[in-house]
């Protein structure tokens, strides 16, 4: 079992307590890129970078900011293996992610689109008729996990199981539970390891037209994947594939109702704007962080950072940075150059599912707006009651939202 030091728990660095400071950690990152962009933290022996270059420099450089660590921000059980691409660095990470990349290029895409659309337009005929919906669990919770079982070729009645799968694998640490947690994360890591593994040599023997079927096939170093690193992978994408555009979807709703009200009605004028505000909802409301070991002693920042230390890559800090973004705690999407935000990474661990999670976005909010007229929060509505813990601090487990029809 995974001991609480490899664990680097985020909310011991930001102090930030309550759900609403989670929720709306804005003000801290603004007060830590003015007044200590480059932090040492003793109590976890943790370097935290807030500025918009040194993150993008973290991301990128993986000579000096190396992604092989024993000690990490994820809370999923660590199982390293050749089908991970999250614990290694290139030229090895460049041979694993092929493996996993060619199921996400453009044409694989634009093949899936219309499976997509056929998920989103069934999801949003579900509450055609309703007047007040939880735009959560009906649509942001439910489109990822359908689209990414659809896709991986994992029976769509088995999503409910597959989503609490992934969300125990992803829920954050805590101090005084540590232990209690881990127990949980084994336990789901086993049970949905001997869901899969089943589907997994079914696939080998009769392969269909889906990524782990393309797994089974996919060679590394000339040898083929073993039955359990398809297993891994297969898992891997089930969860990531959930959580952030789940995050993405339930943030867009909740930017068009409160960070910008009104918006709405631009978008059913002008449908070209909804990829716009896809970004600028990943720009303006993602409090992500990723993590680096310092790979060799430097003073890149400024300060003696030693070999082996870990540093924090605070993204949600650097998408707010006014030198990348004027205005940036404005939520404008016609900013010119909002896609510029790092919420997916950057450089060789640019993050995967990118494209596909930006389709699904744009896919259910196109169809949305051409659906209904407008929406409106309900009366009395109070976000801390609507959030959950979750990897990056806060996310809406609910949005109940009222609906008029087009």
């Amino acid at each position: 079992m995974s001991s609480m030091n490899q664990t680097i728990l985020l909310h011991e660095i930001s102090k930030l307590k309550s759900k609403q400071a989670q929720w709306e950690p804005f003000a801290w990152y603004k007060e830590m890129r003015e007044n200590s962009p480059v932090f040492y933290d003793d109590e976890q022996d943790a370097w935290n970078v807030f500025l918009y270059d040194h993150v993008k420099r973290v991301l990128f450089d993986h000579q000096l900011f190396s992604n092989k660590k024993e000690r990490s921000l994820i809370p999923v059980p660590r199982v390293d293996n050749r089908s991970n691409v999250n614990f290694c660095d290139p030229p090895e990470h460049r041979k694993r992610r092929a493996i996993l990349a060619h199921a996400f290029t453009p044409r694989s895409l634009e093949e899936w689109k219309p499976r997509i659309q056929a998920i989103v337009d069934e999801l949003i005929s579900d509450i055609d008729s309703e007047t007040t919906v939880d735009i959560v669990q009906k649509l942001a919770v439910s489109l990822p996990v359908t689209v990414i079982a659809e896709l991986l070729g994992v029976p769509s009645k088995d999503r409910e199981q597959i989503k609490y799968w992934s969300d125990i694998l992803f829920y954050p640490y805590a101090k005084e539970t540590y232990d209690d947690i881990a127990e949980q994360k084994e336990r789901a890591m086993k049970e949905f390891y001997e869901y899969l593994y089943p589907i997994v040599l079914e696939k080998r023997k009769h392969p269909q037209d889906d990524i782990l079927s393309d797994l089974t096939k996919a060679e590394l170093e000339g040898e083929r994947l073993t039955d359990e690193e398809v297993v891994r992978s297969g898992i891997g994408l089930l969860g990531a594939g959930n959580e952030t555009t789940t995050m993405l979807i339930s943030n867009m709703f909740y930017s068009m109702l409160f960070d910008q009200p009104g918006i709405y009605q631009e978008l059913r004028t002008d449908l070209t704007s909804v990829p716009k505000l896809v970004e600028e909802v990943l720009r303006f409301r993602f409090p992500v962080a990723m993590d680096r070991k310092v790979a060799q002693d430097t003073t890149v920042f400024g300060h003696k950072m030693k070999k082996g230390q870990m540093v924090i890559a605070w993204v949600g800090a650097a998408n707010r940075d006014e030198s990348q973004f004027a205005h940036a705690e404005d939520f404008d999407i016609h900013r010119r150059n909002n896609q510029q935000h790092l919420t997916f990474g950057s450089g060789p661990h640019f993050c995967l599912g990118a494209p596909l999670a930006r389709m699904e976005a744009n896919i259910a909010l196109t169809a949305f707006v051409k659906r209904f007229a407008d929406i409106q929060p309900v009366e009395g509505f109070e976000v801390t009651g609507h959030l959950t813990d979750s990897a990056t601090g806060q996310s809406l487990k609910s949005l109940p939202i009222r609906l008029e029809k087009a």
